[in-house]
């Protein structure tokens, strides 16, 4: 239940991808129950960063329908490679402004805005596609300066300037917890995320939701569902190890940057 991965079993065959997403979800089961909470409360989200498309068709197979990607260019090439299976995409990673208008092509859903300058970036190039595009807002709560996300004192007047931009759908928070060992260190950053939403819920904008709270990975998803999770996004315990370490996709905290 914390962050130092196991060895993860590469998953090569639909039936065996299938088997994991099984126990994934019985784990999910089992921690909905610990939490009072109903299994359908909790939307399983496939992280197929690193996964090749091979494994993506038979992945589909065994029931991934809806795949997330940290990164924009392996997410669209995968998108256009994968075209005739329609899968839903979701952007899960940090976006620079360039990248919008690749996102607003094919993704359904963006859960890492952190930016003004991305929010109306997003907004015109959805504009011109005329689609809309389901967001979620990523906040920091582990206090790490190398990581992307508000600050969560920020989080209430960024939300007061989402309205204007009209193709952006709000649906809640997401976050990334501490890497660590201990989940007594990982548990309050998922706190701090449903208390956040708990206190701003009263004072939303129009338009704004944030009835999502997606938080959660392979090794602390079962802590997040415990404290209100709604999205977890599981890759390595549904398609096994990867190769490339964490720090690629994720930033990891710069003692540099802590002084």
């Amino acid at each position: 239940m914390s962050n130092p991965r196991p060895d993860w079993p590469q998953a090569t065959t639909a039936a065996e991808i299938a088997d994991n997403l099984a126990a994934v979800r019985a784990r999910i089961a089992d921690a909905c129950a610990r939490a009072g909470r109903a299994p359908s409360s909790v939307r399983l989200l496939p992280v197929s960063k690193t996964v090749d498309e091979a494994r993506l068709r038979l992945a589909w197979q065994a029931g991934c329908h809806e795949l997330g990607e940290n990164k924009v260019q392996e997410a669209q090439a995968k998108a256009d490679a994968m075209a005739d299976l329609g899968i839903r995409w979701s952007v899960i990673g940090h976006l620079q402004t360039n990248k919008a208008r690749d996102v607003a092509r094919f993704a359904s859903e963006f859960q890492a805005l952190d930016s003004l300058r991305v929010a109306e970036a997003l907004d015109r190039r959805l504009t011109l596609e005329q689609r809309t595009l389901d967001v979620f807002v990523q906040v920091n709560t582990s206090g790490e300066a190398s990581k992307y996300g508000l600050d969560p004192i920020e989080v209430a007047d960024f939300l007061h300037q989402l309205p204007a931009f009209t193709r952006l759908r709000v649906r809640g928070l997401m976050t990334l917890a501490l890497f660590s060992p201990d989940p007594d260190q990982v548990r309050p950053c998922f706190v701090r995320l449903r208390d956040l939403r708990d206190r701003l819920r009263p004072t939303l904008p129009a338009g704004i939701a944030l009835d999502e709270l997606s938080m959660g990975m392979s090794g602390d998803f079962e802590i997040a569902i415990e404290e209100g999770a709604t999205v977890v996004r599981i890759g390595q315990a549904i398609f096994g190890a990867r190769a490339t370490p964490d720090s690629h996709y994720w930033p990891t905290p710069d003692p540099a940057l802590q002084q």
